[in-house]
């Protein structure tokens, strides 16, 4: 993955480091673990990527080296309430960092989806 081999598309450490401290002076990590933390809870009885049922809408972008790339079917069937499903072209787990103005643009365009989620449409 370029994220961990040294790529222009890589992590800075200090940005990581930044990150991880901005989350533990706001308390903010356990917010940003919980999903971690969820799957551990259910004791061996489900896996990470799990059809859960997400019963809120929401909008998946995936990113060709994320750890775990969605295939728009899980997504259908994990989130009922699937407003948008996109495949991008760059990017990985740290997306937000490494494709920023790409990140941007489609949580807009996600965003962009709610009005006509809330009004029936």
């Amino acid at each position: 993955m370029r994220v961990f081999d040294g790529g222009s598309e890589a992590c800075r450490a200090m940005t990581s480091s930044t990150t991880s401290r901005s989350n533990w002076l706001t308390n903010t990590a356990v917010s940003s673990a919980r999903l971690y933390w969820s799957t551990m809870r259910l004791g061996g009885k489900g896996g990470f990527f799990d059809v859960r049922g997400v019963q809120i809408p929401v909008a998946v972008m995936a990113y060709p080296d994320e750890i775990y790339q969605a295939p728009q079917s899980w997504a259908e069937r994990a989130y009922p309430k699937l407003l948008r499903y996109n495949r991008l072209p760059k990017g990985g787990h740290f997306a937000a960092w490494e494709q920023p103005e790409t990140f941007v643009t489609e949580l807009r365009r996600g965003s962009g989806h709610c009005g006509s989620w809330r009004e029936g449409k």
